[in-house]
């Protein structure tokens, strides 16, 4: 299976994924988050590492969630969950916050999917039939951050792969995903296919291909992280 990366103590799936996305961030990055597990990330940057954190309603440079009881009604993030502030954050308009993404200053966004494909195309605003908000910002950051990452449970609550030969629902953007990390698997876009990269503890190779749709290949040894 290849090298172990790192053990770590009892957590949930959506913690786990998180964590892993962490490893991605770089010292000096602005990234923006999408709602759901993509949040979480913030929680898990070390704090010797200096990173700004954008959000569409104005605000660059957020913080780990706050503790209960800590949390300021008026300091949010773009899905409306309290966020904490780094020293040298600032504050600005949905306008210029929509700006630094169409200008491509983003280093990273890291979102969250319904599918995705094995070419990277993203579906992540509707289900059909179903009443949903918009797709907000996730176009435009799908198509202009630097690096794009997805992060999702690898089957949906049907038990259905949501990592795809040819995405069903509508498309948010096309070979945008660089990065996929499930529940399961780490999986990386590249222009010859899908690899697979890193296995989520306690799943083996064997489980991962046998969850997803799309075609997953193995270059050299799959790393496990725990």
């Amino acid at each position: 299976m290849g090298e172990v990366i790192e053990a770590s103590q009892t957590e949930n799936y959506r913690d786990k994924i998180a964590r892993r996305a962490a490893q991605e961030v770089e010292d000096g990055m602005l990234i923006n988050l999408g709602i759901g597990i993509p949040t979480k990330v913030a929680d898990f940057i070390p704090s010797e590492k200096s990173v700004f954190f954008h959000a569409e309603n104005g605000i660059a440079g957020t913080g780990p969630s706050p503790l209960p009881g800590e949390e300021n009604a008026n300091l949010c993030n773009a899905g409306g969950f309290p966020v904490t502030l780094v020293p040298g954050a600032s504050f600005f308009d949905s306008a210029t916050a929509f700006a630094i993404i169409r200008r491509g200053l983003l280093d990273m966004t890291i979102l969250g999917v319904l599918e995705v494909s094995q070419q990277g195309d993203i579906a992540n605003w509707i289900v059909p039939g179903k009443r949903v908000p918009g797709m907000g910002g996730a176009m435009e950051l799908a198509q202009k951050a630097k690096k794009v990452l997805v992060l999702t449970t690898h089957l949906d609550k049907q038990g259905r792969s949501k990592i795809v030969r040819e995405c069903n629902l509508p498309l948010t953007a096309k070979a945008s995903a660089d990065l996929i990390i499930t529940d399961m698997a780490v999986m990386e876009v590249k222009k010859e296919g899908l690899y697979l990269r890193e296995v989520m503890h306690p799943y083996t190779v064997a489980d991962v291909i046998g969850a997803t749709e799309a075609e997953l290949l193995i270059e050299g040894d799959v790393k496990i992280f725990r």
